[in-house]
């Protein structure tokens, strides 16, 4: 029992041997990213299409859940860019400018990510991530950067300009309004990014953010610029979140799910790899199971407190890290810090100019849009560096949701493609040996004219049946004609029905054109496999070897049977089942 508390509830097991010098590291940690993710979580909010006090209540709750059952010590929790665009994606179709239908949306589809990934957890479906290949999910998250950076340029020039997840249709609104620009919005907000990025040059580590919120702030109160027109935030509601139970109609729940399904992954994804990379550093080991429950748990309980869906994030948990973070204890710090905020401060946000959020926006997504990934897969691996293109164009040309669909789709296709045609090669001996090699690879290796060695370097099933049959069938067509084939069957770890067929007629045809087959290197499955359906029956015990040169060795002999004989009924029964 205690063993199962500490597997769900991973403090009991570090708490007792908790020292003041970790405190030190996580109260530093803790007091950094809580002040970091004041102006992080409100400009997230608006990426969302949330008001942006709904960043804060995202930054509370779900963090004292996860600080309780996670497992890595660094990751920090909350509102991150690609999960609010997502958000913004699947719940501004069905709001029809609704405000509070669309919050209630927001909260529900919190919800269903949380109980999706607590699910999937709970039956350690932690796996179906690994569907997200990296290529997909780089050019996702590059499009997604475009999107976000673009999604808040109506904030930045001061003109309404339609939400729209197409940045050519933003752009082009942008073009048609250009001499409605607000010019002293513009000032602010690309002032706003010239000091983040100098901050960031400056010194990494230091709360660029809160340092620009309070200047500008400042800066619009005193100089009375919201009487000019600058968009302000205004009255933002003083304290904690109260308790709400989403309530919307089934059909919205139905029309949700899409979205909260890609939610539920890609969030997953981003946050166990980021926990991955700090897991390795420190030498300790993140459970990708339970950090799906810690996640799912998380969201769960902040639907119930006015929380949209969220996940861990790549910069929070990089400056987590680097201000000294030893256990979740940071995140419960940060809580602590968040709701002191929403209990004493909110009132300090009124004049915060909505242009320093929408800067502080593009600033952060910047870093998303991975040029270096590209030009890495160009060289070398131009597959993957199609993916990325395919998920990055589809992100952008059909939506969010289809282009990781689409990438997904695509990632699948490649390695059933790849599976269908597996890396083959005839084999050669080496000189003064009893050494087999790919003669394309060892120009020394020699390949004898009267035995044909083939290796096929993957388990063999229905996919791939047919390439086995064309590689095999290709071989009486040498000159000069081998008299026998060895079959390197060592990298085979798995063999099918339809693959164990595709042999048997191999053989067949290969015997009536004068060939003998032999089998050398063969797994014990693999084996049983092939007695069960017949095939060892059919071809003979004695064409089985350990080796090939043992199978190099018999082939001149002659000592198999050449001549197409009748299958046995067992292979008769075996090819029925087929």
């Amino acid at each position: 029992m205690r063993a199962l508390l500490q597997q769900f509830f991973p403090p009991l097991e570090w708490g007792p041997s908790y020292t003041r010098k970790q405190l030190y590291g996580d109260l530093s940690a803790g007091l950094t990213v809580g002040v970091m993710l004041i102006p992080q979580g409100m400009a997230y909010a608006l990426i969302a299409g949330m008001p942006p006090i709904y960043g804060l209540y995202a930054s509370l709750v779900p963090l004292l859940i996860y600080a309780f059952m996670g497992t890595s010590r660094q990751l920090a929790v909350g509102p991150v860019a690609m999960v609010s665009l997502l958000v913004a994606a699947g719940v501004a179709p069905l709001a029809d400018g609704d405000a509070d239908r669309y919050i209630m949306l927001s909260l529900m589809l919190a919800l269903m990510v949380g109980v999706l990934q607590f699910g999937l957890g709970l039956l350690r479906f932690g796996f179906l991530a690994n569907f997200l290949s990296h290529p997909v999910l780089s050019g996702f998250t590059s499009a997604a950067a475009l999107i976000i950076g673009f999604s808040q340029l109506k904030h930045l020039l001061g003109v309404e300009l339609p939400q729209s997840i197409y940045i050519h249709e933003i752009i082009w609104s942008a073009v048609q309004q250009a001499g409605e620009i607000h010019l002293l919005t513009l000032a602010i907000g690309a002032g706003s990014i010239a000091l983040l990025l100098g901050l960031r040059h400056l010194n990494p580590r230091l709360p660029g953010p809160l340092v620009v919120v309070v200047l500008a702030t400042v800066t619009v109160w005193a100089a009375g610029f919201a009487a000019q027109d600058v968009s302000i935030v205004g009255d933002v509601p003083a304290g904690l979140p109260g308790l709400v139970v989403p309530v919307v109609a089934w059909a919205d729940v139905q029309a949700l799910l899409p979205v909260a399904i890609v939610i539920a992954l890609v969030g997953f994804m981003e946050s166990i790899a980021v926990a991955k990379v700090y897991a390795s550093r420190h030498g300790y080991e993140v459970d990708a199971n339970q950090e799906l429950v810690a996640l799912g748990a998380a969201n769960i309980g902040g639907a119930f407190f006015q929380s949209f869906p969220v996940t861990g994030g790549f910069s929070r948990t990089a400056v987590n890290d680097q201000a000294g973070a030893t256990s979740t204890g940071a995140s419960m710090i940060s809580a602590l810090l968040i709701g002191g905020t929403l209990l004493l401060l909110t009132p300090l946000f009124y004049y915060m100019p909505q242009a320093v959020l929408a800067a502080i926006v593009m600033v952060a997504v910047s870093g998303l849009f991975n040029i270096k990934e590209a030009r890495h897969l160009w060289h070398t691996d131009r597959q993957d560096f199609g993916l990325l293109v395919l998920t990055f164009v589809a992100t952008l040309g059909l939506g969010i949701e289809e282009g990781i669909l689409v990438g997904v789709v695509g990632s699948l296709l490649m390695v059933l493609y790849q599976s269908s045609r597996p890396h083959t090669v005839v084999m050669g001996q080496l000189p003064e040996s009893t050494t087999y090699r790919a003669s394309e690879r060892y120009p020394a290796a020699e390949i004898r004219d009267e035995v044909a060695i083939v290796r096929i370097d993957a388990s063999l099933y229905f996919a791939n049946a047919n390439h086995l049959k064309d590689t095999l069938r290709a071989i009486p067509h040498r000159t000069p004609m081998p008299r026998a084939v060895v079959l390197d069957a060592y990298p085979v770890n798995t063999i099918d029905s339809t693959a164990i067929h595709a042999l048997q007629e191999m053989v067949t045809e290969l015997r009536q054109q004068g060939l003998a087959f032999y089998v050398a290197g063969c797994k014990g499955p693999v084996r049983d496999a092939m007695e069960r359906a017949g095939f060892v029956e059919h071809l003979g015990e004695e064409a089985f070897f350990h080796e090939v040169h043992e199978a190099v060795r018999a082939a001149p002999a002659g000592e198999q049977r050449i001549h197409a004989e009748p299958p046995s009924r067992k292979v008769k029964d075996a090819q029925a089942e087929v």
